[in-house]
């Protein structure tokens, strides 16, 4: 249960989960928006608003979640189904009524002291939990097995991530998950299928909703007492089309939080998937791909054993063979054949998995899922080109040379200590197995042997002993971690989970704050307005949540303290923008922002980046700037979530009142691991 905790902390007309099959890439128009009948709308308005009055009563009587947010789950999902009009199905509006109801017999319950449904057994059961990034309840599903705690036994977990579909709202997974199918009678794990916001490929804040919802898996079976009928070592995610493009994008980041990952079909790389894709994107763009490209991951599966499955004519195939390709290149023929992964092809089918391949998938999870996943391998082979994913087991890498190049370690504990070899780390932390005593090692890393000192930090709710390294001029030495963290506080770096691009400012807790005070320029207040805007819509579409939002004169202490800030307009209508400017790489007055040594008017360009906040440790501060894909990319494949900007962009307006979101690109980049300013990974 820990690995998964650490995960976190790191970490229907119908939604298709692995067992249904899924429509070809490319089909990803929702259906036309069938409006339910006067009787039905009147039945969906009476029932929100008894729903929404009986949980303001409950907030008052300080009822809390885990409760509280499965009630609420049951409105969020009926609001936001009438927001955007997204009846897809004739009998939605149906669906939505039953949702209501089904909140609202949950609420009874509550008054009368009773939540059964937290016992239920052999059926699906829907929750919601909280997110941390903007407040939103989010649904999940979990599914017990008929006689979960009913006899001495550990159960294991499935995490099921859904594949595309166009008519997907919370009402229709609701309508999916309610508990009126039993579960199958041989069912002998615990499965939770995932809505992860959407249908956004698992990928930002997408990404955290599957750690959230496992997250609040655990909470509630901890709050039921019954965290010790769960076994976290035989742990398996798995998923079909894109809920396997998750499953390679999860499965390969994150290699130790599972004993075997599952992908069918998918796709593990954008050039080559995405046909209208050019050969070559600017060197920022290029450089970003490797945060979600799972080919790039390949070599983790070392560390985590692989079920794939394709159709024969499934063009999805691809993502599977993607794999195979590199790990034979990176690793050696020979090499590549000792990786535990098994492709499964199915003769004459195409993007389909019937439930006899199903079945083939599950039986050949079976040894791996018998076997179980390490507590402590005394072999880890761990790659990573950022550190939004920075470990796997007992290594963890701190810093990098250069970010979004291949930074791997091979690391192997040995009588005396350790053996490493690594690329492109800067600084290394090695986690001693459990047991091991204070008593000086001595680390073999990259031909130099270091005495190390093992020191206690703190790990959940106990502690571990920790070795750390950092190279200087070539040579590594032992460190203590305190140095470690003072220097990262002294000089801006890019660690673990601060590393940019301006689109991870969105995967952890954020606020967007707008100005108040009167602008330099109309234009650039207008772009300002316009784009907040933009993402509040695109955010409430695309990621199902509000958008965190306050103006200037709002914003508390608290709100600095623990959200990055996201500040919309210029250091006249913004109080915020005008308190970090001096701590930002650049120059902005009235007249003019200077970049890099260059000048821009003021009048006609609008600065954007991601940066160290001026105000709080381990924020970020944000200008000018949501996502950097837009509706047209949602609504597209998900392989078109890739970062436009990186960390940094001045951007001309070209438009105007009608459109002032017309712009032109004039620089773009990444900064280095320093945040410094870099020519090798910029341009126009």
């Amino acid at each position: 249960m820990k690995k998964f905790r650490c995960f976190v902390a790191l970490l229907a007309a119908m939604i298709f989960s692995l067992e249904m099959l899924v429509p070809l890439a490319g089909q990803y128009a929702p259906p036309p928006s069938v409006k339910p009948s006067e009787e039905v709308l009147k039945k969906i308005d009476e029932r929100m608003n008894k729903l929404e009055g009986v949980l303001r009563l409950f907030r008052r009587e300080k009822i809390a979640d885990p409760i509280l947010a499965d009630i609420e789950v049951y409105l969020k999902a009926a609001t936001w189904i009438t927001q955007h009009d997204e009846f897809y199905d004739k009998n939605a509006g149906d669906w939505t009524v039953e949702a209501l109801e089904r909140g609202l017999l949950r609420a009874g319950l509550v008054s009368q002291g009773q939540w059964p449904w937290f016992q239920r057994t052999g059926a699906a059961v829907v929750h919601g939990y909280r997110s941390v990034i903007d407040g939103s309840v989010q649904p999940y599903a979990v599914t017990l097995p008929a006689d979960y705690g009913k006899e001495v036994k550990k159960w294991r977990l499935e995490v099921v991530l859904h594949g595309r579909n166009a008519s997907l709202t919370e009402v229709s997974f609701l309508h999916q998950f309610n508990g009126d199918k039993p579960a199958p009678k041989d069912q002998d794990y615990i499965r939770l299928d995932v809505y992860g916001r959407g249908n956004n490929g698992y990928r930002w804040a997408g990404e955290r909703d599957v750690a959230e919802a496992v997250q609040h898996f655990f909470l509630v079976e901890q709050r039921m007492n019954r965290a010790a009928l769960l076994d976290d070592k035989r742990s398996v995610l798995r998923g079909f089309s894109m809920g396997g493009a998750g499953t390679w994008h999860l499965g390969l980041h994150y290699p130790d939080q599972w004993c075997v990952i599952s992908p069918g079909a998918g796709f593990t790389t954008t050039h080559g998937y995405l046909k209208e894709l050019p050969a070559q994107l600017r060197p920022y763009q290029e450089a970003c791909l490797r945060i979600y490209d799972a080919v790039d991951y390949a070599e983790n599966a070392f560390n985590v054993p692989v079920v794939a499955y394709g159709g024969e004519k499934d063009p999805q195939l691809q993502a599977a063979r993607n794999i195979e390709q590199r790990l034979q290149a990176d690793l050696g023929r020979e090499e590549a054949k000792k990786v535990a992964m098994k492709l499964l092809v199915a003769p004459g089918l195409g993007h389909q998995l019937p439930p006899q391949w199903q079945k083939k998938m599950a039986e050949a999870r079976s040894e791996y899922i018998a076997k179980g996943r390490p507590d402590y391998p005394p072999h880890v082979r761990f790659v990573t080109y950022t550190l939004k994913y920075p470990s796997c087991y007992w290594v963890y890498i701190w810093g990098m040379q250069r970010h979004y190049e291949k930074a791997s370690v091979q690391a192997e504990r040995v009588e005396e200590g350790f053996k490493v070899t690594t690329r492109n780390v800067r600084i290394l932390r090695l986690r001693m197995p459990e047991g091991a005593t204070r008593q000086a090692i001595t680390v073999q890393i990259d031909g130099q042997r270091v005495l190390a000192q093992p020191y206690e930090q703190p790990v959940l709710n106990s502690a571990a002993l920790f070795v750390d390294l950092e190279q200087r001029d070539g040579r590594w030495q032992a460190v203590l971690p305190q140095k470690i963290e003072v220097d990262q506080l002294r000089k801006p770096q890019k660690t673990n989970h601060f590393q940019g691009p301006i689109d991870d400012a969105f995967t952890a807790p954020f606020l967007c704050v707008r100005g108040t005070g009167t602008p330099w320029h109309e234009a650039t207040e207008e772009y300002a307005r316009a784009n907040l805007e933009r993402f509040r819509k695109e955010w409430s579409k695309y990621f199902r949540g509000e958008l965190p939002l306050k103006d200037d004169v709002e914003v508390e202490a608290q709100d600095i303290a623990g959200r990055h800030l996201v500040l919309f307009g210029d250091p006249a209508s913004n109080s915020l923008i005008a308190q970090v400017l001096q701590g930002l790489p650049f120059t902005w007055t009235k007249d003019k922002i200077t970049w890099n040594g260059k000048d821009y008017s003021a009048s006609e360009h609008v600065p954007v980046l991601i940066y160290p906040s001026p105000l709080s440790p381990n924020h970020y501060v944000v200008l000018n700037s949501g996502h950097t894909f837009h509706a047209a990319d949602f609504q597209g494949s998900n392989a078109l979530l890739y970062p436009r900007l990186g960390d940094y962009a001045i951007l001309k307006l070209i438009g105007d009142k009608k459109d002032p979101l017309n712009v032109k690109v004039c620089t773009a980049g990444l900064f280095d691991d320093f945040w410094r300013l870099s020519t090798v990974q910029s341009g126009p």
